[in-house]
């Protein structure tokens, strides 16, 4: 196994003072980065060991905070915060400017190849990156296939991947065609793969506290899903020089 090194970063994003994970790849070398965004819940030791992982790969990754260091277990709380977020291009955009910001800053990290892949919240915040014209080379989203305003998706200037179940009643498929036909209409290139049998937050393990309705792992996408991932920044963050 490849040796990373790992460190909490802190910076200030949405009046809060947010606490990422930051995962370094052996060497000293500037390496391409991801930006890596949790489930609405926020930053927890899953999205913590995907950046590890993307570390040992050979990537720069951060982690990203959503509520100032804190996990978001009970589902009411976390709609609470989680809708009015979604609802607000402005403040997810800024929440991705910052964490964005930060790995920016880190030394090691090639400013000219980074990608934003997020999960549910997360997802949707990598997204409003892109709408909002950001230069990355790649934005991967699993269960955050949010629509932006009229006309805006047209700034995405790279690639879009998008996971979802096919049972995710969060994302259903009148909200998948919305998505997809957002993307098309702008000319982006995207890509949009619909995992059978699949919940919502199929890729996040089973959790010790209440969960959504519709909310399910399944081992197998899960798995899927994260080679779909590692395939995209393959293709779109290493392979294009």
């Amino acid at each position: 196994m490849t040796t990373i090194t790992t460190r909490t970063v802190e910076y200030l994003a949405d009046g809060l003072t947010m606490i990422g994970h930051l995962a370094l790849p052996a060497g000293a070398d500037r390496r391409p980065a991801v930006l890596l965004g949790p489930e609405g819940m926020g930053l927890s030791d899953v999205e913590r060991r995907r950046a590890d992982a993307l570390a040992e790969l050979g990537y720069v990754a951060l982690a990203f905070d959503l509520h100032g260091g804190r996990y978001l277990d009970d589902p009411e709380e976390m709609l609470a915060r989680c809708m009015p977020l979604l609802a607000d291009p402005e403040r997810m955009r800024d929440i991705g400017h910052a964490a964005l910001d930060t790995l920016r800053a880190e030394p090691r990290t090639d400013p000219d190849r980074i990608a934003a892949v997020g999960y549910g919240t997360g997802g949707a915040i990598a997204l409003e990156l892109g709408r909002a014209g950001v230069d990355l080379r790649a934005i991967g989203t699993v269960n955050g296939l949010i629509t932006g305003r009229p006309g805006e998706a047209a700034r995405i200037r790279c690639p879009v991947w998008a996971g979802v179940g096919s049972e995710d009643p969060i994302m259903p498929p009148a909200q998948r065609e919305a998505f997809t036909a957002e993307m098309q209409a702008a000319g982006v290139d995207w890509r949009l793969v619909v995992y059978g049998g699949a919940l919502h937050a199929f890729h996040h393990p089973p959790v010790d506290h209440a969960a959504l309705p519709g909310v399910g792992h399944h081992p197998q996408h899960a798995q899927r899903a994260w080679h779909d991932v590692v395939d995209l920044l393959t293709e779109c963050v290493t392979s294009a020089e």
